[in-house]
This record gives C-alpha cells, sequence and structure tokens, in this order.
C-alpha cells in the first residue's frame, strides 16, 4: 500500500522529485499553530490549561498534607514559587520594589495568607469535589467586597443573583439533612476571605503591574507564612519535597496561563471556563481516592456557577454603559474645543 500510494504521486511535482507533495500541499497539512487561534478559543485554552495546573496542585496539597501539616504545606508553596520567580526577578530588576502602596501589598499578603491557610486545611481533611465547590462562592462574595470596600454600586438583579448563589451552598451543606462538621466551614470562609483579596488586587491594578502584584504576593508570604509553619514543623520527606516543587512550577505557571487569558478576552467570556475545575477535580479524585461526589454536589456547584455567571454577565453590561456614557460626555467637550 505504502508503495501505491509513493507511485501515485506526480513525478514531475515542483522542487523536486518523485513522490513529494507541492509546497503548497505541504502547508495545507501541515499542524494549526496556537498563533492561528482567535483570541477569545485562546483565551479559552489558556483558562482550562490554568484550571486543569490549580487541580493538579490541589491533589499535591492533598497527598502532602498526608505527611506534614497544612501549615508547612502553605509556607512550601510559597516557598517554591518564589524560586521558580527569581528569573523573572533577574530580567525585571530592582525595578519591582519602587511602589508607593507597599501597605496594600502587606494587607494583601496577610489576608491571602489567612485563606491559603484556611483552604490548605480544608483540602485536607474534606472530599475534594466538595471543597472545591464550595469554593466557587468566591465571585458571591467579591460582589459584596467590592461594594463594602470599593463603593461600587451593586443593584437588584447582583445582589439577587448572590442570594441564589448562597442557596447553592446550603444545597451542597444540607443542614439538617447531614452532620455538619467544622472542615465544610473552610473553604467557605476561605472563599470570604479571599473575596476581600480579590478586592485589593483590583484596587492594585489600577496603578501596578500585573508582574509585580504577584511578585509581592510571594515575596512577602514566604517568609510571612513561615511563621505559623514553625509551630507545627517537621523535616519533610523527599517525596513531600517533590510534590512542593510540583505545586511552586505548577502554582506560578497556572497564574501566568490565567493572566493571560483574562488578557485574550473579556472576564466575563472567561469566567465559564473556570468551573471545568469541577470535573478535573472530580476525576483526579475518583481516580486516587475513589471519591465520587453527590447528586447534591453536582446540583449545588451548578447554582453557585449559575449565579457567578449572571453577576460576571452584569458588571459586564455595567461597565460598557459606563463607558458609553462616559464617551458621551467628553464627545461635546471636544467638539467644543
Amino acid at each position: 500500500m505504502t508503495a501505491d500510494s509513493d507511485k501515485a504521486e506526480p513525478a514531475d511535482s515542483p522542487g523536486g522529485g518523485p513522490g513529494r507533495r507541492p509546497p503548497s500541499r505541504r502547508r495545507r497539512l501541515s499542524r494549526p499553530r496556537l498563533s492561528n487561534l482567535s483570541a477569545p478559543v485562546l483565551g479559552a485554552c489558556y483558562m482550562i490549561f490554568a484550571c486543569l495546573g490549580f487541580s493538579i496542585m490541589n491533589v499535591a496539597i492533598r497527598e502532602a498534607s498526608q505527611e506534614v501539616d497544612p501549615l508547612q504545606v502553605v509556607f512550601f508553596r510559597n516557598f517554591f514559587a518564589m524560586l521558580f520567580m527569581l528569573p523573572w526577578f533577574a530580567r525585571a530588576g530592582l525595578s519591582v520594589f519602587r511602589t508607593p502602596r507597599l501597605g496594600l501589598y502587606v494587607w494583601r499578603s496577610v489576608i491571602g495568607l489567612v485563606a491559603m491557610m484556611m483552604w490548605f486545611t480544608a483540602l485536607a481533611h474534606l472530599p475534594l469535589a466538595e471543597a472545591v465547590a464550595l469554593n466557587f462562592t468566591v465571585p458571591l462574595f467579591a460582589t459584596a467586597a467590592a461594594a463594602i470596600f470599593l463603593g461600587e454600586i451593586v443593584r437588584a438583579r447582583r445582589w439577587s443573583a448572590t442570594a441564589i448563589g448562597f442557596l447553592g451552598v446550603l444545597v451542597i451543606l444540607r443542614p439538617g439533612f447531614q452532620e455538619l462538621t467544622w472542615p465544610m466551614a473552610l473553604p467557605i470562609v476561605s472563599a470570604a476571605v479571599m473575596a476581600v483579596s480579590v478586592v485589593i488586587i483590583k484596587k492594585l491594578s489600577r496603578t501596578e503591574e500585573p508582574g509585580t502584584i504577584v511578585f509581592f504576593m510571594n515575596a512577602l508570604s514566604t517568609p510571612l507564612s513561615l511563621i505559623p509553619a514553625l509551630f507545627v514543623w517537621q523535616w519533610p520527606s523527599a517525596t513531600v519535597l517533590a510534590l512542593m516543587t510540583l505545586v511552586g512550577f505548577v502554582a506560578v505557571f497556572s497564574h501566568v496561563a490565567l493572566t493571560r487569558a483574562f488578557k485574550m478576552a473579556d472576564a466575563s467570556a472567561m469566567l465559564p471556563f473556570e468551573y471545568t475545575k469541577l470535573p478535573f477535580i472530580a476525576l483526579f479524585a475518583f481516580a486516587l481516592y475513589g471519591e465520587v461526589p453527590d447528586l447534591w454536589t453536582w446540583v449545588g456547584a451548578g447554582i453557585i456557577a449559575g449565579s457567578s455567571l449572571y453577576i460576571a454577565h452584569r458588571e459586564s453590561v455595567v461597565a460598557r454603559e459606563r463607558q458609553a456614557s462616559l464617551v458621551a460626555r467628553e464627545s461635546p467637550r471636544a467638539s467644543q474645543g
């Protein structure tokens, strides 16, 4: 068959002997490149890659927490993430330290660290899919935090979507139908604290570069996370160190992928792909631990995700209306000038 196929090729193809395809045909048969994809499609690819990375990271954290305390895992996560950022720092130079908002960076690191400690402890004690589903409430809390701390106007539609989203939490927890334990509260409280961190990042992003924000997060969180880790310290095995190296590597590059995704397209278009974390983590949890999420976890996660998507849609609509109003106000001034 191979020989017959070769004979079928034109003998006088330009640029070569028998059996060689014309250049134009070879180009048509070449594999598509990422650069040929549209920005929204490429952004979706980055977002899915980031969610896969975060899911792998959560599994590695669960594994490491079987041997050392989650507070120690938090320190190793920050330490190794900082190591993987050093090449970027070497290229950027000392300019990344020049900021008039150091106090806000410190607050962001402290608040983010508290959220991280609660989240890592939740991963050590809860079924993975349940923890991830409950942590989907970050956008719901962020809506309230933006109204409180940034003075953003949140109208009835978004408040209603937020309330419906919290009904999804009740569907997952089912109080009165199952026993509520203290680890169940950790992903929710972690989400609430992380929402405050998200609001601080929003405020910083108005004047600061993304790379500087990520760098300060790791540079400040590493020594801060060492303090609680010392109270539970035990020397980790080579396996734990390997897992934590993986966590640090994946954390940095997943955040890079996440940043690129939001650069490629509007946040409301990218947010739906964030919920691929649930099927990813459910697959890993089943393959590694035999954990099977119950129906109520999927239903509750769907309610939370739907509410979050609607909030993101409304924020996008409000932002466009605000921009259009600003342009309309500026146009008469420009014409008069």
